[in-house]
């Protein structure tokens, strides 16, 4: 059931390309602009409060569902017809990329980085400095393509060209329907490199398959099918992390054992000193990460480059690895 309450829009304190930070009743909110229309202090809202109120992982704000002040009978999108949420009180109409087009019949070889983690998306696009890269977002975190720093952080750094939602994933420069439809939007929009990953946040039930990381695996069947070159960044992380975190993560190591029979190429950073090396792996020299990676935000579960810094250095890793193409 939806926990909604109403309130009044105390504060706007920050206005994004599709976000707008608010305050709700004096409470932190998010709205995405595109769908609720603009908010400014003053308005009369309603906001779902449920994941602040259970203190769940994605609960440190709000999440504005309506503004009844300047948000009621809004048009859909202009040709739009195809639903993104549907049959939810959410849903809304976006013309999507697979109508627009190009679609490319095929990657033509080129590198897709699968990530379990968004966190691990900023180190990645550094080492494929250079490239055009795409950025695909996949189902299993957050949804709105809108709500990453890290991704307005990478685009103002030259580091990401096109941003694609794929599958209920919403806000790119493009939406596709599906995993596969949104890597051949990517190809047909001339990128000569894909990161794919979840948005920030993830889904997890505390079970061997049931998270969001999985995303990564579908990432990696769909490059594969599509002719692409499946290369998947391991979440490896220190000795103070979480117990099924240390090491290689039972996240990556799930993903493992869902590709077992596609082909992929895996990273390892060298000098790693945590966990087993997974089988077929390739040591990649991870000198100068830090510095090809200065000025991004690196941060997850509340750890930094100093807390944590193999956790960059592998996908930073897997990036080096497909721009170098040594798999």
């Amino acid at each position: 059931m939806l926990t909604l309450r109403r309130g009044t829009v105390t504060a706007v304190r920050d206005r994004l390309d599709g976000l707008a930070r608010l305050e709700v009743n004096g409470e932190p909110c998010i709205a995405y602009v595109d769908l609720t229309g603009p908010v400014e202090e003053g308005d009369d809202v309603l906001v779902n409060v449920q994941a602040r109120e259970l203190e769940l992982g994605s609960g440190g704000f709000d999440v504005l569902y309506a503004n009844l002040t300047r948000g009621l009978g809004l048009p859909a999108e202009t040709g739009a017809h195809v639903m993104k949420l549907p049959y939810t009180p959410q849903q809304f109409a976006v013309r999507h990329g697979e109508e627009r087009g190009p679609l490319a019949p095929s990657l033509d070889g080129i590198p897709v980085v699968a990530c379990s983690l968004h966190s691990q998306v900023a180190p990645v696009c550094a080492a494929l400095r250079g490239r055009r890269v795409a950025y695909v977002q996949l189902e299993g975190g957050a949804l709105p393509v809108a709500l990453s720093d890290t991704l307005r952080a990478l685009r103002a750094a030259g580091l990401v060209e096109v941003a694609i939602g794929a599958g209920a994933c919403f806000g790119g420069d493009v939406d596709a329907v599906s995993v596969f439809s949104a890597l051949a939007l990517a190809r047909g929009h001339g990128a000569d490199a894909i990161v794919a990953a979840i948005g920030p946040g993830i889904v997890g039930t505390a079970t061997a398959i049931g998270h969001g990381g999985t995303a990564a695996a579908s990432a990696l069947f769909a490059s594969n099918a599509l002719g692409g070159r499946g290369v998947l960044a391991l979440r490896v992380s220190g000795a103070d992390a979480r117990e099924r975190h240390r090491g290689v993560s039972h996240h990556s190591a799930a993903v493992l054992a869902l590709v077992a029979g596609v082909p992929h190429e895996v990273a390892w950073p060298a000098g790693c000193p945590v966990g087993a090396v997974p089988r077929g792996a390739v040591e990649v020299d991870v000198s100068g990460w830090e510095a090809a990676c200065d000025g991004l935000p690196l941060g997850h579960m509340g750890r930094g480059r100093e807390d944590d810094p193999w956790f960059f250095a592998a996908a930073f890793a897997a990036g080096r690895l497909a721009a170098e193409g040594r798999g």
